[in-house]
């Protein structure tokens, strides 16, 4: 046990590429749909409105593949000049379905870490998306009995995490978060003088992304896999 992490009563989890693959499904969804909007604008031109409008649509939409989904097809229509026909838009919505219904494909370790540290603290699911299709995630991952509950947060800022804290009835230096985003699991904690430790995922969306300046001083641990965290914590 590192002393750093002796007065951690509860855990907090990331989702989405911390403890299963995600973000991959949304690279793969951009090139399907870069190739369905390729007669009329070039694929890095079709990748960068897409993104604009994502980002655009954040405080209406939130966060998640339906937000994803209702970009897309806002996409479709302005690069198209609103000439988009009906099938285009079929299969949008249908890059959509897919991507809900994909497997849960559990990263390196995850149950064997969730299964020791479940016995010794209270674990909690603290993600940011939509609601049902992060429940179904959970489900279809087998980890649920691991979980004290899931928390769904609208986003991932200190006010967020605030509350939360607030809500679990505990000191900031008593919660540790574990995630692989640095803008949304690990700075919003470290401001708020919590515990945060940063898991890393190959693939990381453009708008999760942070400078070195932002980072620079903050005191937070980088691990390469979620296993090397019962290092510190077994």
């Amino acid at each position: 046990m590192d002393k750093e992490y002796e007065n951690i009563k509860v855990i907090g989890f990331d989702a989405d590429d911390t403890l299963w693959v995600n973000e991959t499904y949304f690279r793969q969804a951009e090139l399907e749909f870069a190739k369905l909007l390729s007669e009329y604008e070039t694929p890095n031109k079709i990748d960068q409105e897409l993104f604009k409008i994502e980002i655009d649509n954040l405080e209406l939409y939130g966060y998640g593949i339906k937000a994803f989904v209702l970009s897309m097809v806002e996409s479709a229509l302005q690069l198209s000049n609103y000439n988009v026909n009906t099938k285009t838009i079929e299969a949008i919505l249908n890059i959509g379905k897919s991507m809900l219904d994909k497997p849960v494909e559990l990263l390196d370790g995850v149950e064997e870490v969730l299964k020791v540290l479940s016995t010794k603290y209270r674990l909690i699911l603290a993600t940011k998306g939509d609601l049902l299709d992060q429940e179904r995630k959970l489900v279809k991952s087998g980890l649920m009995d691991y979980f004290h509950h899931i928390e769904v947060l609208s986003d991932k800022k200190e006010a967020n995490y605030s509350k939360l804290l607030n809500h679990l009835d505990i000191e900031p230096s008593q919660f540790l978060m574990i995630g692989n985003s640095l803008k949304s699991d690990i700075l919003p904690l470290v401001n708020l003088k919590a515990n945060a430790i940063h898991i890393p995922f190959h693939t990381t969306w453009a708008h999760e992304q942070v400078s070195e300046k932002e980072t620079n001083g903050k005191a937070y641990k980088t691990l390469n896999s979620l296993r090397e965290l019962l290092n510190l914590l077994d």
